[in-house]
């Protein structure tokens, strides 16, 4: 089985929708998507994927299933660089800041630390990883521990359109890891694609392996550069900081 895991394009957060920058990066991703053999598409409620994973679909003749949980991971937390001021997602930290407690590194114990706790993070988190798997299992891929039980192996490949908080978060799941790891250590670019197989090297049992996360090739093959959401400056005083 191979997922597809793919953010929104550039974001008008404001009206929920896309940039016209977006709009082009949507159209650029349906080249690449609509003509892959597709088992099933999957879609977040909110506008921005929608609107992303339109040109894919009408492309390709398809319509895709909208589910709830695939909404972005809008938790409020207190930040604690900001004397506890609210940021609207739960991984808007500074490197110096949530390094200090290395639980947030560990995929059994990130939960445990007191600004998830007050955000309720882990609850929201074992929601969504609770509904990828019930969703696999339906595919013939049921969790069992770390690993997947396979009940019907099969080369089928699924899409989701979806949101980079949430995105990471999936991924995290199928990885085993901690979801700080790739909210603050990758970068998904508007319209980037994630993609991650299963490998079953021995009878019965599968992981999840990827094989790209963040992947904008799609873009540099229509000539446009990737759009500058999910990334902050690359030296402290180019204009862009996070501070």
């Amino acid at each position: 089985m191979k997922l597809l895991i793919i953010r929104h394009g550039d974001p008008d957060y404001e009206h929920d929708d896309l940039t016209e920058v977006g709009k082009r990066e949507a159209q650029c991703l349906a080249a690449r998507i609509a003509p892959m053999k597709v088992r099933e598409y999957f879609v977040s409620p909110l506008g921005r994927a929608k609107a992303t994973a339109a040109p894919t679909l009408e492309k390709a003749g398809r319509q895709a299933t909208e589910y709830d949980w695939l909404r972005e991971l809008s938790i409020p937390i207190a930040r604690p660089d900001k004397n506890g001021e609210l940021s609207r997602v739960p991984w808007d930290w500074l490197p110096q800041d949530w390094l200090r407690d290395t639980r947030l590194l560990s995929a059994e114990r990130w939960m445990e630390n007191e600004v998830m706790q007050g955000g309720r993070v882990g609850e929201a988190y074992a929601h969504v990883t609770w509904e990828l798997d019930a969703l696999l299992a339906r595919f013939g891929y049921e969790r069992e521990g770390l690993l997947y039980r396979v009940r019907e192996p099969n080369e089928d490949t699924l899409v989701f359109f979806c949101h980079l908080g949430l995105g990471c978060a999936l991924l995290s799941h199928l990885m085993n890891c901690s979801p700080m790891v790739l909210w603050q250590g990758t970068v998904m670019a508007p319209s980037s694609v994630s993609v991650v197989y299963t490998e079953e090297r021995r009878p019965g049992y599968a992981a999840f392996r990827a094989a790209s996360i963040g992947d904008v090739s799609h873009l540099y093959a229509a000539g446009l550069a990737p759009s500058f959401a999910a990334r902050f400056c690359e030296t402290y005083g180019n204009g862009d900081r996070a501070d």
